[in-house]
């Protein structure tokens, strides 16, 4: 089994900036793509952000290509996205993601889900 801890999450401005964690124990995650999602209240839950298992390639749907970052620490086994120019649009309950899958839409990549979740993280963007 594999347990996700997020952190990170907060308050922050229009035009700000805010950097989510994600900790995974349980066992290593090799080979996987990890990734970060949201879900805003009384929509469905978006994808935001993947990332390979070298690190050497990010995806992103075109609604936060440019202005959210992945990274990942494979001896850690941890990832984190940082968010920059943080729109009020962005607020959402964030949750990072383990072992997703990946398909290339019109608007960038898109997720369907991955195998591993975790608890969330609330993002408040205010004006």
């Amino acid at each position: 089994q594999v347990q996700l801890v997020e952190s990170g999450g907060g308050l922050v401005q229009a035009g700000g900036s805010l950097r989510l964690s994600c900790a995974a124990s349980g066992r290593t995650l090799s080979s996987d793509i990890m990734g970060w999602f949201r879900q805003a209240p009384g929509k469905e839950r978006e994808f935001v952000a993947g990332i390979s298992w070298s690190g050497g390639a990010a995806y992103y749907p075109d609604s936060v290509k440019g202005r959210f970052t992945i990274s990942r620490n494979n001896a850690k086994n941890t990832w984190s996205l940082e968010m920059n120019s943080l729109k009020l649009e962005d607020t959402a309950v964030y949750y990072c993601a383990a072992r997703i899958r990946l398909a290339l839409s019109g608007s960038g990549w898109q997720s369907p889900g991955g195998d591993y979740w975790g608890q969330g993280t609330q993002v408040t963007v205010s004006s």
